[in-house]
């Protein structure tokens, strides 16, 4: 039944008032909100940051991160943090490539995580130079450029002992002519790729297996050898732990930090599947700093300033099969099932949820904006530099933080 046409203009008359006031009432601001969610939503350049947005919070919401962790400030040049920035990118991860790219001016140091050093017969060579890839190299330099100082990002690629025997260590560790024919191919692969140095993992395999003299003697050769070529050496070292004790300690720092530009130090990987808990504890981080530089300790400025506390980009997944290491896409699909906020454990300083889904229970940890956001402080406060393992195993909006 059609209804009487007074009755419908009244109705009309009373939308249109209803419509009116709305809007009248309706801040501006309000409409800007719900456009910057929109434009999170979307991800990619946003007008505002995390900081603007209010998202740095101990206790973030899961449907906060799933709604702006694709976003990132559109000005993707500027630097929170004044220490020595590193970040390392590996060939299985390849949305690390990008990230490198849009962020390149908040690096001093990029690390492909590409290359091995082998044994063929009695000579060396590199292994994983087909995942060099040159076009990249270029595109990360030029967008890295500081226009008016010059600045650009150096690329230093990280390198691995492959495959070497215990007899082949023990020739390498013991005879000077080995250790320069190692040299002499490592020089060699920088200088042909355009390389400003190179990232060294060693020590975490070699100290406490073997006398620490022999380590130095190792270390020192390469380092002053690559000097000569005005090429730098970083070298990866590990925390202090108690099950393992000092495998570097001050007493390494003493002998080594003048001659070593720069201290890759590893302190995540706190907690494993037969110890769940959290990813690297705010006083661990701390303490393993600590011991390699203590306070008032002689050149302490000098030495932290030489040190790249790690940061870890990937979280864990604990169930009661074990579980194991998560980048973002696998947190993001668990985080989805959070109905609330995640809980904030104030002696580590992370945060972690639980669940229960089709595959069964989840304790979950990965870092947020937060537990990042107060490890950057802890670096600043030491006065350390900052290493990222690795780029593109987190959320875009972390680089806001940086």
């Amino acid at each position: 039944m059609r209804a009487p046409n007074a009755l419908v203009l009244l109705l009309a008359l009373l939308l249109l008032l209803l419509t009116y006031v709305h809007g009248t009432l309706a801040p501006d601001s309000h409409k800007s909100k719900s456009k910057t969610k929109e434009n999170a939503l979307r991800g990619g350049p946003q007008d505002q940051d995390v900081f603007d947005l209010g998202l740095v919070s101990p206790e973030p919401l899961a449907k906060d991160i799933v709604g702006n962790h694709r976003g990132y400030f559109k000005e993707t040049g500027l630097r929170r943090f004044n220490g020595t920035t590193m970040g390392y990118v590996t060939p299985w991860n390849s949305h690390g490539y990008d990230v490198a790219k849009i962020f390149a001016k908040k690096f001093d140091i990029i690390s492909p995580v590409w290359l091995q050093i082998v044994k063929q017969g009695d000579r060396y060579a590199v292994a994983g130079t087909h995942d060099i890839d040159a076009g990249w190299l270029t595109d990360v330099r030029r967008k890295g450029k500081q226009v008016h100082n010059q600045r650009t990002v150096k690329v230093y690629p990280r390198f691995i002992f492959d495959h070497f025997t215990d007899r082949d260590i023990k020739l390498l560790l013991s005879d000077a002519q080995e250790r320069t024919k190692v040299n002499e191919v490592l020089i060699k692969c920088c200088k042909d790729n355009g390389f400003d140095g190179l990232v060294l993992e060693v020590w975490s395999q070699l100290a406490g297996r073997i006398d620490d003299k022999i380590l130095y003697t190792l270390v020192l050769q390469m380092a002053k050898e690559l000097q000569k070529q005005q090429l730098r050496l970083i070298l990866v070292i590990p925390p202090f732990r108690k099950e393992t004790g000092h495998l570097f300690g001050e007493k390494h720092m003493d002998k080594l930090f003048k001659h070593i530009f720069a201290f890759s130090l590893m302190t995540y990987d706190f907690s494993s599947v037969q110890r769940p808990g959290a990813n690297a504890p705010l006083y661990f981080v701390r303490k393993a700093v600590e011991t390699i530089a203590p306070e008032g300790c002689t050149d302490m400025k000098a030495k932290r300033a030489k040190i790249l506390l790690g940061l870890n980009m990937y979280g864990n997944d604990y169930t009661p099969d074990g579980g194991g290491p998560i980048t973002f896409s696998q947190y993001l699909d668990l985080v989805r099932h959070v109905k609330k906020h995640l809980t904030y454990d104030e002696r580590d300083v992370e945060n972690f949820f639980e669940i229960k889904n089709d595959d069964g229970r989840h304790i979950v940890f990965y870092p947020t904006l937060y537990s990042i956001n107060e490890r950057i402080k802890l670096a600043q406060e030491l006065g350390t530099g900052i290493s990222i393992w690795e780029l593109g195993q987190g959320l875009n909006y972390f680089y806001d933080l940086f």
